[in-house]
């Protein structure tokens, strides 16, 4: 899976391979609305999970814990990396929302 998240003020890229995945893009969501952080998900061709999230720091530290090691309770997380965290003066997006 790969994620962009941004904390009230940055922004990163993680990815994490998952070898089941059922429904993980809807838990995902919700928990990112529970968090307050925007952003999106998506699944890829190559069977991973990517995305982005923005929102403030604590926040994004949660969802990073939560994509590392818990994500939907069918999944399994085998690999998670983050990488593209920078500062924002303010949010890109206004909500969280699956993309396909």
């Amino acid at each position: 899976m790969c994620f962009a998240t941004c904390r009230s003020a940055e922004i990163l890229t993680c990815c994490c391979f998952l070898l089941a995945g059922v429904c993980f893009r809807m838990y995902t969501e919700k928990e990112a609305a529970q968090a307050g952080v925007v952003g999106w998900v998506k699944n890829t061709r190559g069977g991973t999970v990517v995305g982005q999230l923005q929102g403030p720091a604590d926040a994004v530290e949660h969802m990073k814990e939560w994509l590392s090691k818990k994500g939907s309770p069918s999944s399994h997380i085998t690999r998670t990396l983050f990488n593209n965290e920078r500062t924002l003066s303010a949010l890109e997006m206004s909500s969280f929302s699956t993309r396909y």
